[in-house]
């Protein structure tokens, strides 16, 4: 490109996927994934080395936070000082790391999630097990690369003199990489690795007898063996994380649950704010306080009963609904020979060996070469000391240093290195015990050297002394196991019936779709009278059930929603419900609530039968609506595109059912012609319909049922007709007719009531007239009868509301 040339034209895709793959290069080599030799991301052992290179090491005082952090932006890693000094904290938190290679002074944070102090009030230095991470860096162990500014250099990978990225694990998120790998228990990583040094082909059956498993440093219990030998041999593995808890028994008929230790990474304030919100919603009626009693001693956490509530059910809830259970994924992967690898477990101890034995190389190597140039140096020192009289003489006969040096190396056969060592001699090395100390070096010095030369020659030698230095970090560092390892993932067992006190309350449900329940003192205090709803709303389901029980909803685009009547919003009869949209996921504005049923036992040999308006019917047993999560609303029947719901009911394998067309048209059948299908399906044809028809009224009766029913037409007449009357037509048949058909301005279906003697009917027209009527002062009318005016349609609008009170309401 020419200086005149200040744009190029390229193609924009081209240009982000050039640059996008350059940014995600980076991110998973340099940033976010942990190298398997040593475990470190490149922020974290640039922190270590700067750490290393101003001496801030564990035998030394401490030092201000700061300061490290400016030296690693000056130095290594040009980035955020604050994204410094968060991943200088999190080496530093003995809740996220089992072994924290930074010790901190001040606050660092907590285990709720407190933000640490800012890094001018904090101090730091390096811990004791970090000097093993850097022990032999100065021995050209490892490679060292130029830093971002070409100033200074920075190490590739640190020594890593004990295998960090198991025993502290590691967490991050790159481009197209997530990594997940737990902490481990130092010794019996360090036993694994023996384990696979004296044995290359050790399997993960074989290492799994020494390292058990992972051991969070906020210990917990961890379920699922058969999880982690997946992601010892797979790199992909699940895992359940349990706290530790017990129960304890107090005075007057009360327990209480404590928790002595919380799962891996879990927020303790959230945990403890999430249970007692359960307790403030009333979902968890038996919970009496949630009290945080953690202290300088340990973590601790009571949630204390009510009277005479047991304990072991209500934890068992908190397991399934809250963090004091939670899931962990093995997701190994790390750095492996400069390119994202999964890693299963003897691919990281393997990994992690050849890293030793070459650190142990390269600095037995390094040694060597010291050894021999000393050993030089000592060798022409006792020569010179063997012929003292003659080198003084021949230095004080120079002129200067450098013909000092030249006149010994020509006389005496000294090498350049020798004679300087002799003319930088002091006086007093000149006396007799000098020559006994050297020899005595130059011994020590011939033992290194075959020592160090049989490292180097065998193997076996090699191994050896890697052995010795992981036993000798294991004596000095081990810890004791804190996480307990547990066979099987035990299955949480709610019994709903002690969770859930029993109490009988009113459940409303609104057209508009407003829900609540009512305490009955709620409801017998206002005379079940005053019921707070929208003008334009009514009530569609009122019925009293017990806190125990469930409802389902069902809406006219063909779906139902589940809702246990405990979960339902508690609220005075009063007063507005609240919406079903809050408590479920309903993203249809035009799908309205038709139908609402109680139910007690989803068990119970019962059916839910539902009809919908173009004439399908379907019956599925009742146990196959019931679900276990329910946030949103599930398929009850499959629709056609312009049909929808017209009835859906609860009902016995034992009935009849009668359904009238808006025609007037009425079929009657068994519903034993109606085969049980399952939730999802379409359901059969119930009924030959003409084409401008459709179903206006479905009723349920028995097949001996001598009562009566209520016919409404669309005109407002209305006539009281007996059961007896409709005669069985058996299913998909046109049916008969139940009003006489006039040619003009006919008598069409309003509704079909199943009423009672002693039922009152209340109609209610466009212009809020509202027609009260008595079952009981009418008399039987035969099929083909129109019935009695009741109310005038053509001068009062059309029929907008029908409410039924059965007898004893009536009353």
């Amino acid at each position: 490109m020419t200086e005149k040339e200040q744009f190029q034209d390229l193609p924009l895709e081209e240009v982000i996927g050039d640059r996008f793959g350059r940014y995600s290069k980076y991110i998973i080599q340099d940033r976010a994934l942990p190298d398997a030799r040593d475990g470190l991301k490149p922020v974290q052992r640039r922190i270590l080395y700067a750490m290393f290179m101003d001496h801030n090491t564990h035998d030394k005082p401490f030092r201000k936070s700061a300061k490290t952090v400016g030296n690693v932006i000056a130095n290594y890693h040009p980035h955020g000082d604050s994204s410094v000094y968060e991943a200088m904290v999190r080496l530093s938190q003995d809740w996220k790391s089992r072994h924290p290679l930074v010790e901190m002074h001040g606050n660092n944070g907590s285990l709720d999630g407190d933000s640490p102090a800012a890094m001018r009030y904090t101090e730091a230095r390096l811990s004791s097990i970090a000097g093993e991470m850097l022990r032999d860096l100065q021995k050209e162990t490892v490679d060292f690369i130029p830093n971002f500014d070409d100033q200074d250099m920075e190490p590739t990978v640190l020594p890593a003199r004990f295998p960090n990225l198991l025993v502290n694990g590691s967490t991050g998120i790159s481009a197209g990489y997530a990594t997940d790998i737990p902490p481990h228990a130092l010794h019996e990583v360090i036993d694994a690795v023996l384990m696979r040094l004296k044995n290359q082909n050790a399997t993960v059956d074989e290492l799994m007898k020494v390292i058990s498993g992972p051991d969070f440093p906020t210990g917990g219990i961890i379920q699922g063996v058969a999880g982690i030998k997946k992601a010892y041999e797979t790199g992909r593995g699940k895992i359940v994380v349990r706290a530790k808890t017990r129960i304890e028994t107090l005075k007057g008929s009360k327990e209480q649950i404590v928790v002595d230790e919380i799962p891996y990474d879990v927020n303790k304030a959230n945990l403890v704010k999430k249970i007692d919100e359960l307790r403030v919603d009333k979902r968890l009626e038996g919970i009496a306080e949630v009290r945080d009693e953690s202290d300088r001693q340990g973590l601790r956490i009571v949630i204390e009963m009510r009277r005479d509530i047991p304990a072991e059910p209500i934890l068992q809830y908190l397991f399934k609904n809250t963090d004091l259970q939670v899931a962990y994924n093995f997701n190994m992967i790390a750095i492996h020979d400069r390119r994202p690898t999964m890693m299963t477990l003897p691919m990281m101890l393997d990994a992690y060996i050849e890293h030793q034995k070459e650190i142990i190389t390269k600095r037995s190597q390094f040694d060597l070469r010291k050894a021999h140039a000393r050993l030089h140096i000592v060798e022409g020192l006792m020569k010179a000391l063997s012929i003292l009289d003659e080198v003084i003489q021949a230095i004080r006969a120079s002129k200067d240093k450098k013909d000092a040096k030249n006149n010994l190396e020509t006389k005496f056969d000294f090498t350049e290195v020798q004679a300087e060592a002799i003319v930088s001699l002091q006086l007093y090395r000149l006396t007799n015990t000098d020559i006994t100390e050297l020899r005595e070096e130059e011994a020590t010095l011939n033992a290194t050297i075959a020592e160090l030369e049989g490292i180097l020659q065998d193997e076996k030698t090699l191994v050896a002394v890697l052995k010795k230095e992981l036993l000798d970090i294991r004596k000095r560092f081990k810890e004791d196991r804190r996480s307990l390892i547990q066979e099987e993932i035990a299955e949480i067992k709610l019994n709903m019936d002690v969770l859930i006190p029993s109490e009988d309350v009113i459940v409303s449900v609104t057209k508009d779709g407003y829900v609540k329940r009512t305490s009955l003192r709620s409801y017998k205090s206002s005379n079940g009278e005053g019921f707070a709803m929208k003008e334009s709303d009514e009530i569609v389901f009122k019925q009293q059930l017990n806190t125990q029980q469930h409802v389902l909803l069902f809406t006219n685009k063909g779906h139902y929603i589940f809702q246990p009547i405990h979960e339902l919003p508690d609220i005075r009869w009063k007063d507005l419900g609240q919406h079903i949209s809050s408590l479920v996921n309903v993203t249809d504005a035009e799908e309205r609530i038709i139908r609402v049923v109680g139910v007690e036992d989803f068990e119970a040999p019962l059916y839910v039968v539902t009809v919908s308006k173009y004439g399908q019917i379907k019956r599925t047993l009742l146990k196959e609506y019931f679900v276990t999560r329910y946030n949103k609303p599930f398929k009850a029947v499959n629709l056609k595109k312009d049909d929808e719901l017209q009835f859906a009911d609860i009902v016995a394998e034992d009935q009849d059912v009668i359904l009238t067309t808006y025609m007037s048209f009425a079929v009657r059948f068994p519903l034993e012609e109606v085969p049980p299908t399952s939730v999802r399906t379409a359901g059969i044809k119930a009924i030959n319909l003409k084409d401008d028809d459709y179903i206006a009224a479905t009723t349920i009766v028995s097949p001996e049922d001598a009562g009566d029913v209520l016919i409404i037409t669309t005109r407002g007449s209305v006539k009281k007709m007996s059961i007896k009357e409709y005669e069985p037509t058996g299913r998909a048949k046109r049916g008969l007719q139940t009003l006489r058909e006039l040619k003009t301005n006919p008598h069409r279906i309003e509704a079909v009531l199943r009423v009672a003697r002693g039922t009152t009917v209340e109609i209610a027209t466009e212009k809020e007239i509202v027609e009260v009527i008595s079952t009981d002062q009418y008399r039987h009318a035969d099929r083909l009868s129109n019935g009695s005016p009741a109310v005038n349609t053509a001068t009062d609008g059309a029929i907008v509301r029908i409410t039924v009170q059965p007898p004893e309401e009536a009353e």
